[in-house]
């Protein structure tokens, strides 16, 4: 039992002497091969493996960099998204038509009367919400357009007194002309 595989096959008439020291040898040649090549292979592998860890460490640095990029985005929309609708002033029972444009489309909101002057005075604004149109106090309107100006369609700013040499500056048109 305790005769290992090469002495049975030599006692079973299947080899000879000469094939067994010949296998011992070239067994013995790639044991020590193989410790000549182990370091080295070690080491390659090693660098390899640190590559692949500072590649990695890499990626996920930039994924969490993105990540927190996109919460802070979030945080911002919802901070305006949430600035707008406690201040909104409730346009319920609106009667007259205030028209504005949204980039290259005419729109409409129905506000009262008191609505309407507001705006065109300016103590009023009409901004975007989502897929929607609020009206915001002129003091929110400044704090929605610090953060993003895009939003904000409507906003009158009161002009200058007309000048002293302007010759139509007794036809003025009113500016809640409506047509």
């Amino acid at each position: 039992m305790g005769n290992s595989l090469q002495d049975q096959l030599l006692k079973a008439g299947l080899v000879d002497q000469h094939k067994l020291k010949q296998s011992r040898s070239t067994q013995h040649k790639q044991g020590k091969q193989a410790g000549k090549r182990g370091p080295q292979v070690d080491a390659e592998a090693r660098q390899a493996a640190e590559r692949a860890r500072v590649e990695k460490a890499e990626r996920d640095r930039e994924l969490n960099r993105q990540r927190q990029e996109e919460a802070a985005l979030h945080a911002a929309e919802n901070e305006i998204r949430q600035l707008i609708h406690a201040n909104r002033v409730v346009r319920d029972g609106g009667d007259l038509v205030y028209n504005f444009t949204d980039g290259a489309t005419l729109k409409r909101i129905y506000v009262n009367k008191e609505q309407h002057t507001k705006l065109v005075a300016g103590r009023l604004a009409v901004v975007r919400q989502d897929t929607f149109y609020e009206v915001i106090p002129a003091e929110i309107v400044e704090r929605v357009r610090a953060r993003d100006a895009s939003l904000v369609l409507v906003f009158n700013q009161p002009t200058a007194p007309p000048d002293a040499d302007d010759p139509y500056a007794d036809f003025q048109v009113p500016d809640d002309l409506m047509w």
